[in-house]
């Protein structure tokens, strides 16, 4: 067997709704709702054919099915832009999120790329890369 992509991921967060309005207003990512199984409320930021699922970390296992050690602030995501790295930095400088890194240039899974590095609400580090360097 061998994978071909990532289909979705899971953060676990502190506040869900805190997290969607950071993803939507910092990355432009779209808020989906659903109504799980167990009649919860489920929310996931949707992105090109990608999503990432918000959990709560107070949800149980058994509510949701999820690691063994959820722990909130404990991810590093690279997303992809085709906007220029000086053009993401002012982004984030216009939202007053702080600026951790960037643009430095780093390695890609396809070779070199710019990345900007910013924290989510539960200090997950963000990075927000090109290609185009």
């Amino acid at each position: 067997m061998q994978v071909k992509a990532i289909d979705h991921i899971v953060f676990n967060v502190a506040d869900v709704e805190s997290s969607a309005a950071w993803y939507a207003r910092a990355l432009g990512m779209t808020r989906h709702d659903a109504l799980a199984d167990d009649g919860s409320t489920r929310t996931s930021m949707a992105f090109g054919a990608n999503k990432i699922n918000l959990r709560p970390v107070t949800a149980s296992q058994e509510a949701w099915f999820t690691a063994r050690a959820p722990q909130v602030g404990s991810d590093d995501l690279c997303f992809l832009t085709d906007m220029a790295p000086d053009a993401v930095a002012d982004h984030f400088r216009f939202l007053g999120i702080a600026i951790e890194q960037g643009p430095v240039t780093k390695k890609g899974a396809q070779g070199p790329i710019r990345s900007v590095y910013v924290r989510d609400p539960d200090g997950n580090l963000i990075e927000v890369s090109s290609y185009e360097c």
